[in-house]
Formats: C-alpha cells, structure tokens, sequence
C-alpha cells in the first residue's frame, strides 16, 4: 500500500487521463477485437497461440482471485483513494490483476513472434505501462500485477514452447480439446461450491463462471474448426477483409448485448453467454462468410 500512497500524491488531471486510456489495452473487448481481427482476416495460427494463451491463463488467475479473495486496495485501506473513473471496471477480487493478465498475453506472445528489437521492446513495455497503470489507478497492488505478470509470461512461453502440438497437426486436437475443457467446467464447479458454501457472492462466481464459458466455448470451437472448417483467413481484397472484419465484430457485440435481454445475467446464462460468444467467433461467422465467399466466387 505504501507504494500505492506514492503514486497517488504524484497523481494530476492529465496524468489521471492518460493512465485510463493505457489501462483500456488490457480489458477483454480490445483483446477479444484483436483476436477477431488476426483469426478472421490475417494470421488464424497466431489467433489460436493467443486464444490459448488469453483464455488458459484467465482460468488461471480467475481460480486464484477466489481462492485468496484479496480485497481491492480501497477496503484495505480506507483512508486510500483510487481514481474515481478506474472503480467501475475494477469487478472482482484483487489478486492477480486480470487487467495484467490480459495485456501479457497479447503483447507478450506479439513481442515473442516479432524479429525486430524495437518492436519487441515495445511490446514488453506495453504490458508494463498496462501493470504500471493499475497500479497509478490505485486498482491494484504491486503484488496483483507482478504475480499475474509472471503467471501470463510463463502461460505464454508455455504455449509458445508447445506450439507445434497442437497448431501443425491434428493428431492431438481432440485431447487439447478435451483438456481445456476440462480446465474450463473445474473452474466452474469450484466457483460454484465457493458460492454454495456461502465463502463468495455470486459476482464472483460470476467471473470465473464466464471465462469457464469462454474456455468451453474456444475448446469446443477449436475442435471443430480444425477438423471439419478449416477456414481460410484470406476472402479477397482488403475492402472485402475490412468489411468482414467490422460486420463480424458488430455482430458479435449485438450477440454479446442481447443476449443478457433474453436470457438474463443468471451464473449459467453469463456462461452460456461466453460460451456462445467464442463459439461465434470460432465457427459459426466463419462458417457464414466462407459459404458467402463460395457463393461469389
């Protein structure tokens, strides 16, 4: 906390603006949108590695944020203050930043593929700013990011490391399928028992609930993407692609806001929302512009 305290006497106006925009390149809508982008238009090997790397590591973190349950710095200290515009979005427990955890790894896998020094400095100092601006927000503790900084980068290394297992070949689809989803519905089940002994509230249940969702949904979509799909990213010119890629993210925000209207933002209909949403993502939009793409040629 006395870290915390720092910043916050060094906090200005200007400053207070520009750590809020830095912290929006964590949040899941921009990783999500990155991902859409390389996996519907421009490199879907690579959208698989961070997929894999996003959504086994928020397994990963949402398991231990209910499992510490550390407060936010604010109920551990009173007389501490984060920046009014940051509160809103900090939902969950403290412990490990899931911020943090979402700008590793996007920019971490990105500075492991890229040959250019500078770019991978760039990328390094990227998730940093990201960890740095919790922090200055007063969000997170040095020890929420730090800790969901290594947990992301050793993910990612993982992944990267095994890349060839279950990106060039579909000998072991269904058992990388299998193990993710397995990962995903343990999760679920352990949030579930939290809450049903009375040791957490349903808000956070629901987070873990959500990315067990999304875990289902990315396991299942990759089972059956690279076995039956098998999509390819490049339909035509880029006016075509940049058309493709605007409808199908509108799409997928319309899928993602109305489906609470119709089914509710009960613990299993928030995680059939995940579930459906990556699935989209996976299968179902690419299954709609690969026929429309035949249909043309």
């Amino acid at each position: 906390m006395a870290f915390l305290s720092l910043l916050e006497g060094i906090r200005t106006p200007f400053l207070d603006r520009l750590m809020q925009f830095i912290t929006y390149f964590g949040q899941e809508i921009v990783i999500i949108a990155v991902i859409c982008a390389l996996y519907w238009c421009a490199d879907k090997r690579f959208a698989y590695m961070l997929g894999f790397t996003y959504f086994t590591a928020g397994l990963l973190v949402q398991s231990l944020k209910i499992t510490f349950r550390v407060p936010r710095p604010w109920v551990i200290d009173p007389s501490f203050k984060a920046v009014e515009s940051a509160v809103p979005g900090a939902t969950g427990y403290s412990f490990p930043s899931g911020h943090t955890q979402g700008a590793a790894c996007l920019f971490f896998p990105l500075a492991l593929r890229t040959k250019n020094t500078w770019r991978k400095l760039l990328c390094v100092l990227a998730f940093i700013l990201i960890g740095f601006s919790r922090m200055y927000l007063g969000v997170h503790t040095p020890k929420d990011v730090i800790v969901s900084m290594l947990l992301s980068v050793a993910v990612s290394c993982m992944i990267w490391h095994f890349q060839r297992f279950f990106l060039d070949s579909t000998q072991y689809v269904k058992q990388t399928a299998a193990v993710l989803a397995a990962l995903s519905l343990a999760v679920a089940a352990y949030a579930l028992l939290l809450k049903s002994r009375g040791t957490i509230d349903m808000e956070y249940a629901l987070d873990c609930c959500k990315a067990a969702g999304a875990g289902l949904g990315f396991s299942l979509g990759y089972y059956i993407e690279r076995t039956r799909l098998d999509f390819d990213t490049h339909t035509g010119q880029f006016g075509s692609q940049a058309v493709k890629l605007i409808a199908g993210l509108g799409l997928t925000l319309l899928i993602k806001e109305g489906f609470p209207l119709i089914f509710g933002a009960s613990i299993i209909a928030k995680m059939a929302e995940y579930f459906v949403l990556v699935l989209w993502v996976l299968v179902l939009y690419p299954c709609i512009f690969t026929r429309l793409g035949r249909r043309h040629s």
